[in-house]
């Protein structure tokens, strides 16, 4: 919940500052569970959070550990460099002889890109900025701009799933669907249990649907099922190939449950799925796609890769 450079800090869901002593801590979680409690007319998603805050930094060996990973010690105080200590950081390789995946294009690398020019456009006019994963550098910055590195995250955790379902998948990644790369479609997923175009998203926030649609503050206004869709159709027209469904990844604990199936949009099933649910659909299918086998996942992985460019 507040792993993601979009959500608000511990700190800031309690309402205290970072430097606050152990007791203000203390008085300010209690008070502002009264605030949220629902049974006093409180929201039940903020009064969640006020416990998960708690949680993080209500004992000092848990703030000591919250504080390192999200900025608020300093590289000296935690005795380790900048490089290490960055919230952002890509994850160490582990090491696995399992076949992968088949993949092509680099995931979140347009949104990495375009984060860093405007991050170091924000915070240094142009130049270089020591370190633009700075998890206090990250949470300062405009909402836009974190929301370019969100979403970049969660393609690459999306990739980093798909990467471990083996050969019998094959994954493109960042995806041109016209002349403007911010018209891209994160993902196209070929496997045996059909062919989706998947989005990856981070609203911060537990979303909602009505009529087919995703909906809530975080999404301002835009209509992700809607933008799905229309590039998935781009790509198909282009290929020649049909789509078996739509597949929207979005971090855990954005929706209330793994799955939520929005039917048929458009003559397309649609799914909205938790990070976690993600391999369990790609291997059991969308409800209502159509399994693909035999000579034709050669001919549609051959389509694809002699159509498909990247941004």
């Amino acid at each position: 919940m507040f792993d993601s450079p979009l959500s608000s800090s511990a700190y800031e869901v309690l309402g205290v500052d970072p430097t606050a002593t152990a007791e203000e801590i203390k008085r300010a979680f209690r008070l502002r569970l009264r605030q949220t409690h629902p049974d006093a007319g409180g929201d039940a998603a903020a009064f969640i959070q006020v416990q998960r805050a708690w949680e993080l930094i209500g004992t000092p060996e848990g703030r000591a550990s919250y504080d390192r990973g999200h900025g608020f010690a300093t590289a000296s105080a935690t005795g380790t460099t900048a490089q290490n200590w960055s919230g952002w950081q890509a994850p160490a390789p582990r090491t696995d002889t399992r076949p992968k995946a088949r993949a092509y294009g680099h995931p979140g690398g347009w949104r990495r890109e375009r984060y860093l020019t405007l991050i170091r456009e924000w915070a240094g006019h142009g130049v270089e900025v020591p370190d633009p994963y700075d998890p206090a550098l990250v949470r300062s910055a405009p909402r836009e701009v974190r929301h370019l590195l969100a979403d970049a995250l969660a393609e690459e955790a999306t990739a980093s799933t798909i990467s471990d379902l083996g050969m019998g998948f094959t994954v493109w990644h960042d995806v041109a669907t016209s002349t403007d790369p911010a018209d891209k479609l994160d993902h196209v997923i070929l496997s045996p249990s059909g062919l989706y175009g998947v989005m990856s998203e981070d609203f911060a926030e537990v979303v909602r649907f009505r009529r087919g649609e995703i909906i809530g503050a975080g999404v301002s206004g835009r209509a992700p099922v809607a933008t799905l869709l229309a590039r998935m159709r781009v790509i198909a027209r282009a290929a020649k190939v049909k789509f078996g469904g739509a597949i929207i990844v979005l971090p855990d604990d954005d929706l209330d449950q793994a799955v939520t199936s929005l039917g048929k949009v458009r003559g397309t099933p649609v799914v909205v799925i938790r990070r976690s649910a993600l391999s369990m659909v790609l291997r059991q299918g969308v409800p209502g796609a159509r399994d693909i086998g035999g000579n034709e996942l050669f001919d549609v992985r051959t389509r694809l890769q002699q159509m498909i460019r990247f941004v």
